[in-house]
């Protein structure tokens, strides 16, 4: 018969856990992105001035085409964005295409953000028959 002090119990660390070190885990929680890992606006608006001129290069307004269009800039530009591994920094592309008649129109944003970690980049691009807007978003992801 086993007596109560020599039965093993829940609150006794086993001989298996004994022997193993366990590794304590250090510190990783990062505050703010150091200066390599920041976001870059002047990489980031040369990134959307090539894919713009790229896309849109004689093209003439299109009503039925401007979806497509409008997606596979945003693509384009988020995955070369992506490329640049801002660590920690979630990425969002805006683009407004629309047809050129000579009336003005005017784009704004409002964001709610940390002006030291978050920014973004911006670049338009006109033709005759199209005006173009790209925005991208790099907000750091705490």
């Amino acid at each position: 018969m086993v007596s109560e002090s020599e039965a093993p119990t829940s609150r006794q660390p086993s001989a298996h856990s004994m022997t193993k070190e366990e590794a304590v885990p250090e510190s990783t929680y990062v505050i703010r992105p150091n200066y390599a890992n920041k976001f870059k606006k002047t990489r980031v608006k040369s990134i959307i001035s090539k894919v713009i001129a790229q896309t849109l290069e004689d093209k003439n307004y299109d009503p039925d085409e401007v979806g497509k269009w409008t997606q596979d800039i945003c693509n384009t530009v988020k995955e070369q964005v992506k490329q640049l591994e801002f660590e920690r920094y979630k990425v969002a592309v805006q683009c407004v295409i629309g047809e050129q008649r000579g009336n003005g129109a005017k784009m704004a944003c409002r964001c709610f953000w940390d002006s030291d970690t978050d920014n973004y980049a911006q670049d338009s691009y006109t033709n005759n028959s199209i005006f173009c807007v790209v925005a991208v978003f790099g907000v750091y992801f705490y």
